[in-house]
This record gives structure tokens, sequence and C-alpha cells, in this order.
């Protein structure tokens, strides 16, 4: 039995689901540098309507295009999420008007029901998990460099499940805040990938 954790991204039929290809080993990196948990660093790429979805303890969604879910992904996201499962979607626009997250959050309302995706506090235990993050998310340069919607995000969104966050939601384009090499990472003053490190914990602890 392989009781490793690994990172297992989504792929969807529509849509572009392979975006910020380096993301994954840098928080995979991440993981190994701040935390003990026994960590697979290769990235899994598990397609949305295959049942191998049900063996991740969590998984990864993001894109820049229309999100049309066929009937066995809506099946799969639903079972998997009301089972404990975790997912973390990020839009890669960084903007709630923009084409993901508009179709996104449509599917999500489809699958868990209209206002299933809420805003959550900015004192939620997925910020102080492991690393504290005081004032909520932290945010992306994306946010500060006047793309997307030009608006800095100061929430997350989710869906819980009997008060467990199933589905994490961002219009703050941490993936492409995250995607670059590992090796990098020592030119940051603060590594920003460590709120990624707590995303994982929470997925896994909560």
């Amino acid at each position: 039995m392989n009781n490793k954790f690994f990172f297992t991204r989504l792929q969807y039929e529509s849509g572009d689901w392979d975006v910020d290809q380096r993301m994954p080993s840098n928080l995979l990196n991440s993981l190994v540098e701040y935390t003990t948990l026994d960590v697979d660093t290769k990235e899994n790429i598990i397609t949305l309507a295959s049942d191998d979805i049900f063996k991740s303890p969590f998984c990864y969604i993001s894109g820049h295009k229309l999100v049309q879910f066929s009937k066995k992904e809506k099946e799969n996201f639903k079972r998997y999420v009301e089972n404990g499962g975790f997912v973390f979607a990020d839009d890669c626009n960084h903007d709630i008007d923009g084409l993901f997250a508009k179709s996104f959050e449509r599917q999500m309302e489809e699958i868990f029901g209209q206002d299933s995706l809420k805003k959550i506090p900015n004192d939620h235990e997925i910020y102080n998990v492991f690393f504290e993050f005081e004032d909520g998310p932290p945010t992306t340069s994306q946010e500060l460099n006047g793309w997307g919607d030009d608006l800095v995000h100061n929430y997350l969104k989710a869906i819980e499940i009997n008060g467990r966050i199933g589905v994490l939601y961002s219009n703050k384009d941490y993936g492409c805040e995250w995607d670059y090499d590992f090796r990098n990472k020592r030119w940051y003053k603060i590594d920003n990938t460590r709120f990624g490190v707590n995303i994982v914990m929470y997925a896994l602890t909560s």
C-alpha cells in the first residue's frame, strides 16, 4: 500500500486543464522542505471521468477557458467531494467575470446547488493550519499588476460539506504565482508557496 501523499491534477474534457506546469513540483518541493509528509514528488494527472480520482487525497483543477463537465465528470466530482475528497480550484484568469470563473461557478451550482460556493472568513482554519496568514489569502503579483479584473480578491470561496471544505475556489491565480522552478525559490524574500502548504495540510487533516 502506497501511503505517500501525491498531487493529482484533474484533466477535464472541455477547456485547457494543463496550465502552470511547474507549479505542482514546486509545491511538492515545499511539502518536502517544511513538513514531515512522505511525498511522491511526481504530479499525477487523472481524468475527472476516471474512478482513479477516488484514490486521490488532494486534487487540483485550473484553466482559462470554458468549463463544461460531462455527465460522468459531474457525477465523479460530486461523489468525490461528498465522500470527503478535497479539490483546489484556481482560476488562471484571476478574473471574477472571466470565462473560467463564470463557467466553473455555473458547474458548481449545477452539481451542489445555488449559492453553494460561499466566501470563507479570513480567520478560517485554512489560514493558520500550518503557516499563519493573519490577513487571509496572500495577494498574488498577478492581482497587483493589473491583469484580469484588476482587483485584489481579499477572500477565497469554498463549498463546505459537513463543516469541512470540499472545494476551495480561488480567483487569485495561485497556479501562475507558484509556476517557477523550485530551485529558484532562494531568490524570493518570502517563499510564496507557503500558502499552498496550508491548503494541502488542511485537506489532509481537517
